[in-house]
Formats: structure tokens, C-alpha cells, sequence
């Protein structure tokens, strides 16, 4: 039997009644690898009809975190970022994303970016779902088209975030 968006949003909403920290963002992560296991949901979520860059697909109204769906068609890469006051989880449903994890040398201030230094490169692989706690500095880039589920603990369309330049 197929896992539904229903099931996926009632299982993250429950996992978050049960801890809304990091024990309940690891078990929301656990539901997104199940559902990225779930070809139906996969075809009926980011299918060939779904061209949206940003598909807010559900979004919950007592915890506020919302599940999303994301298609890029082509290459792109981001700025090294965190979600603002937000954790968010990468789930990949199709292509690989390379994700660079970032240390933080210099907070933003006064309008300026801030100043990271690389830590590391790996790839989130389809299937895969990989979380980034409050603050926690990443930057994704594909080669190709790719498509995910992602989840941000509340809505960030119109978030102002921090900008980040690397360093040495």
C-alpha cells in the first residue's frame, strides 16, 4: 500500500507532539526516507507533471513545519545558509545533490555576510534524507536535474537569512 501525504503529514505531526526537538526532527527524517522509498509517492508528489522549484505541499498548523516539494531542472548551487531560526530536512527523491557543510569564522553583522570555512562534500543519494539543525551551515549544488522532499520546521518563503561568503 502506498504512504500518502496524509500518513507522511500525521506521522510528522505525531513525532513532533512526542518531542518537538531534535528526538522528534530525527523521527520526521526517518518518515521522509520512508516515504522517499515509496515510488508511488514519488510519482505522484515530484512526477513528470510537477515542475514547481518550491511546492509547499502540506503545512501544519499546530507546529508549523511544512513538507515541500522541489524539482530542479538543471544545474544549481546555493550560497552557503542555515534556515534562520528553523531546522530543515534534504530528503532526495531523484538525481544527487552534493552537499558541503560549512563552519561558521565570522557571524554576519551590520548588513555584511558572514565568514564560513569548508568542512566537508558528500552526496545525498535518492532515499537518502539528511537534517540540518537551527543554525547549522550547509550549501547544496547539482549537476543535473534533481528532485526532493524537503521540510522546514515553519514556513520560510520571505525569511530573512543571514548571508555567508567563504573563506580560505
Amino acid at each position: 500500500m502506498a504512504y500518502t501525504l496524509d500518513q507522511l503529514a500525521n506521522d510528522c505531526h505525531a513525532a513532533m507532539a512526542r518531542e518537538n526537538g531534535p528526538g522528534g526532527i530525527e523521527e520526521v527524517r526517518r518518515n521522509i526516507e520512508k516515504a522517499l522509498k515509496d515510488q508511488a509517492f514519488i510519482d505522484t508528489y515530484l512526477g513528470d507533471d510537477n515542475e514547481d522549484e518550491r511546492k509547499v505541499l502540506y503545512e501544519d498548523p499546530e507546529y508549523k513545519f511544512c513538507i515541500l516539494a522541489h524539482v530542479y531542472k538543471g544545474a544549481k548551487g546555493s550560497n552557503p545558509h542555515d534556515h534562520a531560526d528553523s531546522w530543515a530536512i534534504y530528503g532526495q527523491a531523484m538525481g544527487v545533490t552534493t552537499m558541503t557543510d560549512w563552519e561558521k569564522v565570522e557571524p554576519a553583522k551590520n548588513g555584511e555576510p558572514g565568514k564560513v570555512k569548508k568542512v566537508r562534500d558528500y552526496d545525498l543519494k535518492p532515499g537518502m534524507a539528511k537534517a540540518y539543525g537551527v543554525g547549522v551551515l550547509h550549501s547544496p549544488s547539482r549537476a543535473g536535474e534533481t528532485r526532493l522532499i524537503r521540510v522546514e520546521g515553519r514556513n520560510l518563503a520571505g525569511s530573512k537569512r543571514d548571508k555567508y561568503v567563504p573563506v580560505g
